[in-house]
């Protein structure tokens, strides 16, 4: 069991609500929702029942389809599970409850009947077919739960100072020093190497064997690439999640859907995109039309970019066209030697960062009228009633061609603008430069 800030979430969650809610934490799957559920029932309360969908047997699923008789449920789930249940002392778990849409559906007499507390976590849970025949229960509160970030990542391999650290750099502005930087800098780039999924940190903290995490980062890539199979079982969404990599790569203004499915525009394939971000496996960062402090009502659903939830993950389908990934590939990539053009890895990571800290992602193109030079901010975050650009560099240059152009147009709109790099903190006028690593405090 990692330290996973979810937590805190959950005992604010148990304070707070006192029975009169459930919570469900929403996820892509292998990012530790049920690790993480059971440990908190088994700190917090005195005892709890876990129902595992994916296994359950029928006679614990037939019992959701006459909730009419509750002490008969619960006395029955009580024989099953050979666990006593405490009024107000006992928590509930349905594991995996896309599985079981009845269950999910049972929350709202669950919560009414105020005996025990209850936990959902679920997969692919917005669904259209995980829930069309069900009524949505008012009285679930949802929580999103994404991969280890960097400071879950640095807990996890024993560091429990870096990250204050940086923090205090950070709301002081003061660089850490050549020496200190570059060491963190490699120490990043592991950990975009490796991603935040826990199986994949567990076999690197227990082998340090690069192959060995590639291996199990392969394992989750087929295991939801089956998942998006069974959501379009054409394979078209799997495709358009293969090949996240090759289209960010390309440096283009947008996702080009035309180019990974024949005959397919953007327009065309909305749903799937919206499946695809419901699965919660890929990001999606749209263009904001307007980019002002009303992005999410002037975004432009056509036009899009994906990136994976998870940054190790993309490190390893950049290279699914190899049985595995060699050591000294990641070796390359840890010392930041490999000549691949490795920018769209870094707005991987900024993407995942960003998302995270439950920002909604959004990006902004325009053209200059005299030159046709097209110019991008990578990212744009409201703060107050105001917009934060910020242009994202695998390089420690400090041009921003695209954040000055943004400037000229929307200065009025900006609080503050950000070149986020692989240099130490600084500044250069009035744009803040930021390594990649202080991204998490923005």
């Amino acid at each position: 069991m990692f330290r996973r800030k979810i937590y805190n979430k959950l005992l604010e969650w148990k304070e707070d609500s006192q029975g009169r809610t459930a919570l469900l934490i929403e996820g892509a799957r292998r990012i530790g929702k049920s690790t993480v559920a059971e440990e908190f029932a088994k700190n917090e309360y005195l005892s709890y029942i876990l129902i595992d969908f994916s296994t359950a047997s029928k006679s614990v699923r037939t019992l959701f389809e006459d909730i009419s008789d509750l002490d008969y449920l619960f006395l029955q789930l009580q024989l099953q599970y050979k666990t006593d249940l405490h009024e107000r002392k006992s928590l509930i778990i349905f594991d995996e409850v896309q599985l079981c849409p009845l269950a999910r559906q049972a929350i709202k007499a669950l919560v009414k009947d105020h005996r025990y507390d209850y936990l959902e976590t679920g997969s692919l849970i917005s669904i259209k077919k995980n829930v069309q025949d069900i009524l949505i229960p008012s009285e679930e509160r949802k929580l999103s739960m994404y991969p280890m970030d960097y400071e879950e990542f640095l807990w996890a391999v024993g560091d429990n100072t870096t990250a204050k650290l940086l923090e205090q750099s950070y709301n002081a502005g003061k660089a850490v020093g050549d020496a200190v930087h570059r060491k963190l800098m490699r120490d990043f780039r592991l950990y975009m190497l490796i991603g935040g999924m826990p199986q994949a940190v567990d076999e690197y903290i227990r082998t340090n064997n690069f192959r060995k995490v590639d291996a199990v980062k392969r394992d989750i890539l087929n295991l939801y690439e089956d998942d998006l199979k069974k959501i379009d079982p054409t394979g078209r969404i799997a495709m358009l999640f293969d090949a996240i990599p090759a289209q960010l790569n390309k440096n283009a203004s947008r996702y080009q859907v035309s180019s990974v499915l024949e005959y397919e525009r953007a327009n065309s394939v909305l749903e799937l995109i919206a499946e695809l971000k419901d699965s919660r496996t890929v990001l999606v960062s749209y263009h904001a039309n307007d980019p002002s402090v009303g992005m999410a009502t002037n975004k432009d659903l056509s036009k899009f970019k994906l990136f994976l939830c998870d940054t190790g993950l993309f490190a390893t389908l950049m290279f699914k066209d190899r049985d595995f990934t060699e050591n000294e590939i990641y070796e390359k990539l840890l010392n930041d030697r490999l000549s691949a053009n490795l920018g769209y890895m870094y707005e991987n990571i900024v993407a995942q960062t960003l998302a995270a800290k439950g920002e909604e992602l959004f990006y902004y193109t325009m053209q200059n009228v005299n030159t046709r030079h097209n110019y991008e901010v990578d990212f744009l975050i409201a703060r107050k009633n105001k917009v934060c650009p910020l242009e994202v560099k695998s390089s420690g240059y400090k041009t921003h061609a695209s954040l000055d152009a943004f400037f000229e147009r929307y200065s009025d709109r900006i609080l503050k603008r950000y070149l986020i790099y692989t240099k130490d903190i600084g500044k250069d006028n009035d744009i803040q430069c930021l390594p990649i690593y202080m991204t998490m405090f923005l």
